[in-house]
């Protein structure tokens, strides 16, 4: 008969036993939840940048102990300075299990391998999906609020960022000039994207929704001259352009669509993420439509 080593019985036991526990803990919250007898959450991780910035934004000091590396990246977060003095973590399940929360925060698209593996150690993991149009955005504002029991922060939040898009709709006319976002390898966004529900909160018509493109769609130079849009919001590597992929910032098509049309600039930490910082992408589009309209007008 084969003989099995006591010690790598002894080893296959422990952890057995510890991912019972787990599973009897993770039940056991499960439970308090349903019936209202957990507390706010203490230790809150999170692991996707969308909810880095959610969570800095509506969290109490000191409950959210850990962001997503890139919640410290000026260029894509809007809250880098803020999150500049909150340990980091790289999505990986086991330094998130080390740092012993209560709950993670992630985003529908965060490693799957991560998200798995947490709740079989019996943490909670909650998902968020991405806010691709402004009713999600507020969803998403809510429900952070009542995961980390801050719902009066979050409503305030709301207020502020609904109070901003009321002055831009009130101060509008009726006139929707036409925008195209043009971005590296000649992508642009179109129905069902985050920029183009900013463009309409703005006053303006999405190009890319006008040719029925959905998402991030490739939109060739030769259509984007031909479509003579108004205004062009150009990604931001648009004026050093090194890599291949931005060669089309220096195509001479380019230049004479530019020489026709306003440019817009909205740098992406207000994009990338729908968060209530997400009304300033709108003020600067409003003011990019005012300023077209002023130079027509002037002609």
């Amino acid at each position: 008969m084969r003989q099995t080593h006591p010690r790598r019985n002894s080893r296959a036991l422990r952890a057995s036993a510890i991912l019972l526990c787990a599973i009897a803990v993770s039940g056991l919250n499960m439970s308090l939840r349903e019936t209202g007898a957990v507390a706010a959450p203490a230790r809150v991780v999170s692991m996707n940048l969308c909810t880095d910035q959610l969570a800095l934004m509506i969290a109490r000091p000191g409950q959210l102990i850990s962001v997503s590396y890139l919640a410290r990246d000026p260029e894509a977060s809007a809250l880098a300075q803020e999150a500049s003095h909150i340990p980091v973590n790289h999505g990986q399940a086991e330094e998130i299990f080390l740092l012993r929360p209560d709950l993670v925060i992630a985003g529908t698209h965060t490693t799957r391998t991560s998200i798995t593996l947490l709740r079989k150690l019996g943490i909670r993991v909650e998902e968020f999906p991405p806010a691709d149009n402004l009713q999600t955005l507020r969803t998403n504002v809510r429900r952070m609020g009542e995961l980390l029991e801050r719902r009066q922060a979050a409503n305030a939040l709301l207020a502020g960022f609904d109070r901003r898009l009321m002055a831009l709709a009130n101060a509008m006319t009726s006139e929707r000039p036409t925008i195209a976002p043009y971005y590296a390898n000649a992508y642009t966004s179109g129905a069902g994207t985050l920029v183009d529900a900013v463009s309409a909160a703005a006053g303006l018509k999405n190009l890319g929704s006008r040719l029925r493109l959905r998402g991030t769609a490739k939109l060739p130079l030769e259509i984007l001259a031909l479509s003579r849009p108004d205004l062009v919001m150009l990604g931001r590597w648009h004026g050093q352009a090194a890599a291949l992929a931005h060669e089309v910032f220096k195509h001479p098509a380019l230049r004479h669509v530019m020489r026709h049309a306003t440019a817009a600039m909205v740098p992406d930490r207000y994009l990338i993420c729908g968060t209530p910082h997400t009304a300033r992408a709108v003020e600067l589009l409003f003011e990019a439509r005012g300023s077209h309209l002023e130079i027509r007008t002037s002609r």
